[in-house]
């Protein structure tokens, strides 16, 4: 059976497929058959560039024709990897063998036990992952992070002046600015995204148990701590920890996994909000032509979009969890589970792309609903009591909070015409009285 939208049991391979598709460049399991060729191949010309004495012979022009290993990596190569791992058993183990058949046509043959020379797997995987993650963020994360980010802040900037009734614990509160709201989540999300850029994408790299033992016993005069940092570092691109164990201790992944998990709660969210303020009339939604709200009620417009996008991104965050939780734990100098765990890391990645998408498109539908904010800031005039308190405590006015905790604390309407009359009661000044009738729920709206 053929993988499709109708069979995939994922749904980010199956029904969100089209969503996703750019991550597999970077998570699938051709991806990581990829750059651990890449690892492999980069690995062994560090190894020519010391130079290893037995490496001396090789003319530098070929590793143009070594790199375009896996320059040029094709489906088919990851397919023969995979049937070169039934024999084996063991993943790693058949990139080392695939390149040695690539050696023998290259004519290299007398050169090829020192592809994965002193290694152990993990420090193919240990460097192949992070910097599939690495790429991933830069390529394609960081682009659909902006889109949401660059549309809350046009948005913030078009609705600067729109004055709305704010409300805290649900009741009505001191009036705010819809702009002002929005960019709430624009500074936290800009904050959290600059500490992401902070997070570096660490690889182990070491040997067995992490100590370059079969480096060491083999060339004792090298200096391996500072061949692996130079490696690492220089020619990956990454940071390198040390010392380790057999495996990266993942601490900076788990960091970058929880740092990503906040931006996706403050997604949440902004998606609860904006679902509010639909529900609350403040927003009406685009309407597109065919489409239908609702199966039995044909007036709907529902908010699917950041209801679809904060189950996504709940989704990406139990993952991110699992992994930032479990990854930094092995028993002793190492066990398997990082290993199975971390096939998952497209996983929550392809849910926040998703999420990011369905916030950006539902973002573009809304419609601004400007006669709904102005009702609801005309039909709550008590919100102005804790302004005229304040001003009556600046003029020395004796116990104001008591006495516009009188006026509001009822069930009584309160409205402009009951303010009114009830500034016009207080004994003070006629200037201060225009000063606090000049005060209205819409221009009560603070800096």
């Amino acid at each position: 059976m053929s993988l499709s939208q109708l069979n995939a049991i994922s749904p980010i391979d199956g029904r969100y497929r089209n969503k996703v598709n750019e991550l597999a460049p970077y998570f699938s399991e051709e991806a990581l058959i990829k750059y651990r060729v890449l690892v492999e191949i980069e690995y062994f010309i560090a190894l020519c560039n010391i130079p290893l004495p037995q490496l001396k012979g090789i003319d530098s022009n070929i590793f143009e024709n070594l790199r375009n290993i896996y320059k040029n990596f094709s489906s088919e190569d990851a397919l023969a990897i995979k049937e070169i791992e039934s024999v084996t058993n063991h993943d790693v183990k058949a990139v080392e063998y695939f390149i040695k058949e690539k050696f023998d046509k290259l004519s290299l043959t007398k050169y090829k036990e020192f592809i994965h020379f002193g290694l152990t797997s993990q420090d193919i995987n240990n460097t192949a992952i992070p910097l599939s993650i690495k790429e991933a963020v830069h390529d394609i994360y960081t682009p659909e992070y902006l889109n949401v980010l660059n549309k809350l802040k046009v948005l913030s900037q078009d609705w600067s002046a729109v004055s709305m009734l704010a409300r805290t614990h649900g009741q009505p509160a001191s009036p705010t600015r819809l702009g002002k709201e929005l960019n709430v989540f624009v500074v936290r999300l800009e904050q959290q995204f600059n500490l992401l850029k902070t997070i570096p994408h660490a690889a182990k790299f070491g040997g067995a148990t992490g100590n370059f033992n079969a480096h060491h016993v083999a060339f004792p005069n090298i200096d391996w701590k500072a061949f692996g940092n130079t490696f690492v570092q220089d020619t990956l691109g990454l940071q390198h920890s040390f010392p380790t164990t057999q495996i990266e201790h993942y601490d900076h992944m788990a960091a970058l996994f929880d740092n990503l998990k906040r931006i996706n709660t403050i997604l949440i969210d902004l998606n609860r909000d904006i679902w509010t303020y639909v529900s609350m009339d403040y927003f009406k939604q685009k309407i597109k032509a065919g489409e239908v709200g609702s199966s039995a009620m044909p007036h709907k417009v529902n908010p699917i979009d950041f209801e679809n996008s904060e189950g996504n991104l709940g989704i990406a965050n139990a993952i991110f969890e699992h992994l930032s939780a479990k990854l930094p734990v092995s028993r002793l100098q190492r066990d398997l589970t990082d290993s199975t765990v971390l096939r998952n890391v497209g996983v929550p990645f392809g849910h926040t792309l998703i999420g990011f998408k369905s916030t950006v498109k539902g973002l573009g539908k809304l419609l601004l609903n400007e006669s709904k904010f102005a009702d609801d800031l005309d039909n709550n005039w008590a919100v102005v009591a804790e302004a005229i308190q304040t001003i009556l405590r600046r003029e020395a006015y004796p116990n104001p909070y008591e006495a516009l905790k009188g006026l509001t604390r009822t069930n009584e309407k309160i409205n402009q015409d009951s303010i009114s009359n009830f500034i016009d009661t207080l004994d003070i000044s006629n200037i201060i009285k225009e000063e606090l009738k000049r005060i209205t729920p819409s221009n009560y709206t603070g800096i």
